[in-house]
């Protein structure tokens, strides 16, 4: 219904009912199967469980909940599915000139460890270089690269394509996979070789993989994938 700061509002300014009474200051423990909690005279009803969405984010739409610019955000794509029941957030994030996977749940705990350096979770991308990187270029990848904010973990990369052509025009794709999360980690450690990204999709967080799910499209999902992101964050499979 509302984040702990806004139900705190709620409650003060007397919109809060608990069995049509309004609750003490020093505040009420409920029972959410027998006490009717309404706000506004509308009924509340804690989600039954936690909500785990996959969403092919597309180009362009920024990773937050809001946005006060009134750019389109990731919430907008998926539409009343996240402003009714569930109060989703995106986990971690996708800049907005890069596409793919992205997860949106309501579970702060597995989020957390899900994005956390320290539970090493594998986030796969496919990413289009301008130039072809030398054997030295993609070594240092590996091994770790210098930023400003410090030297990265080494990383897996592969060439996965390449287009031929004069020096200007060339273009190769790597599959790059990292455990960790820094603001625009992939495309300032490409830069920190010598080249610039074109595009960056995301393909893999962790057992999931984007698929065929369409651009703009997202799907729920099943519990088989949801066991399996608990396993990889280091959570039982409950």
């Amino acid at each position: 219904m509302a984040s702990r700061r806004a139900a705190d509002d709620l409650i003060a300014s007397g919109s809060v009912r608990v069995n049509g009474e309004r609750p003490p200051a020093t505040g009420l423990l409920i029972d959410p199967d027998r006490d009717r909690v309404t706000v506004d005279g509308r009924p509340v009803k804690p989600p039954s469980s936690h909500r785990y969405l996959m969403l092919n984010k597309p180009l362009g739409v920024i990773t937050t909940a809001r946005d006060e610019s009134s750019r389109t955000t990731v919430l907008d794509v998926i539409g009343e599915e996240g402003k009714h029941g569930h109060r989703l957030f995106p986990v971690g994030r996708l800049d907005a000139d890069s596409t793919g996977l992205l997860l949106l749940t309501d579970d702060g705990e597995l989020a957390y460890r899900l994005t956390h350096p320290r539970y090493k979770v594998a986030k796969e991308y496919l990413v289009v270089v301008i130039g072809m990187p030398t054997a030295k270029d993609l070594d240092a990848l590996r091994s770790g690269v210098k930023l400003d904010d410090g030297a990265t973990a080494p990383a897996e990369i592969d060439v996965v394509g390449a287009t031929t052509g004069d020096r200007d025009s060339r273009r190769a794709e790597l599959r790059v996979v990292i455990r960790e999360g820094r603001h625009r980690q992939v495309r300032r450690m490409v830069q920190a070789v010598g080249h610039k990204v074109q595009t960056l999709r995301r393909t893999g967080f962790g057992p999931l993989r984007l698929g065929r799910l369409k651009t703009g499209g997202w799907r729920v999902l099943s519990s088989g994938e949801v066991a399996a992101l608990r396993r990889a964050a280091g959570l039982d499979a409950t």
